[in-house]
């Protein structure tokens, strides 16, 4: 009869919020620093609401109660369920007021607006390279350590994390989870959708800091920004030269292999050391990569 006269006798002595019921009281003050007196009977971890704790739990007995019923995928929690579903339904409700850039979950935008403030709060205890998510600072210290724990059983082919080893699996089995709308096209990653799907929507996020030319994929910037820094990334491990593309080492590879200072070309064209290397130089007319 309380809820119905709107008297709430309960109040909290912490932050004066009251309450109709003293048991919703009860649940109330565990929202306080400090307080977790639901514990797991397996684990030891402590929590505000028994809600929580029943959560928990299924990280232990491996539940999944919540399934898509577009691909069959599982989740513990319903609200991760929900999110999986954006992937399906396309919607992104999270726009970026910078760049107009939406994201189908907020946290995917928090981290994006790190790109417009520069904003690079990971770092590299080895090298002091900086990153903006934590999930990339730990893919990039495999450059340090060369660690490749995880084989894949059916081919042995090794990978430095799990998820890149789950992602690799699904070759063998053939699932491909994420499946374009427009065309049809399915992928075995997420990734692999969200780079698929500019070549409907034509973004091109990725703007050269040189000149005015933007590209789709971040590789194709990387590659292009060469031809104003003059970088050459791929040397010989034969005789040092250095290269700016990977297509020009692979071309002079094929001096050592064969032993002869030249080679012909499936045109019939000699081609020697230095043309490549000077070809190399006037790399300002390099192909680029397709944008």
């Amino acid at each position: 009869m309380r809820a119905h006269a709107g008297e709430k006798p309960f109040t909290c002595d912490q932050c004066g919020k009251s309450f109709s019921r003293k048991d919703s009281l009860e649940r109330h003050m565990t929202v306080h620093p400090g307080e977790k007196p639901f514990t797991c009977g397996q684990c030891g971890k402590s929590f505000r609401n028994k809600p929580n704790l029943d959560v928990h739990m299924t990280v232990h007995t491996g539940e999944k109660p919540h399934t898509c019923d577009q691909c069959g995928k599982s989740f513990t929690q319903k609200p991760n369920l929900i999110r999986h579903m954006k992937i399906h339904t396309g919607e992104k409700p999270h726009s970026c007021d910078q760049c107009g850039k939406s994201f189908a979950q907020s946290p995917h935008l928090k981290i994006h607006m790190r790109i417009h403030n520069g904003e690079k709060k990971f770092t590299c205890d080895h090298c002091g390279k900086s990153f903006l998510r934590a999930s990339n600072l730990k893919t990039h210290l495999v450059v340090h350590t060369k660690e490749k724990p995880h084989s894949c059983s059916v081919c042995g082919k090794s990978f430095s994390l799990l998820y890149i080893l789950h992602v690799h699996q699904k070759i063998h089995n053939d699932v491909r989870d994420y499946m374009c709308f427009e065309c049809g096209k399915s992928f075995t990653a997420a990734s692999s959708l969200k780079l698929h799907q500019r070549i409907h929507t034509g973004e091109k996020p990725h703007k050269c800091s040189y000149c005015e030319k933007r590209f789709n994929q971040s590789s194709y910037l990387k590659v292009h920004e060469r031809i104003h820094s003059r970088e050459k990334p791929h040397t010989c491990n034969h005789c040092g030269l250095s290269f700016s593309f990977k297509s020009h080492l692979k071309i002079h590879m094929k001096i050592h292999a064969v032993e002869k200072p030249y080679y012909r070309d499936p045109c019939g064209k000699r081609t020697t050391r230095k043309h490549l290397q000077e070809e190399d130089r006037e790399n300002t007319s390099d192909p680029e990569p397709a944008e």
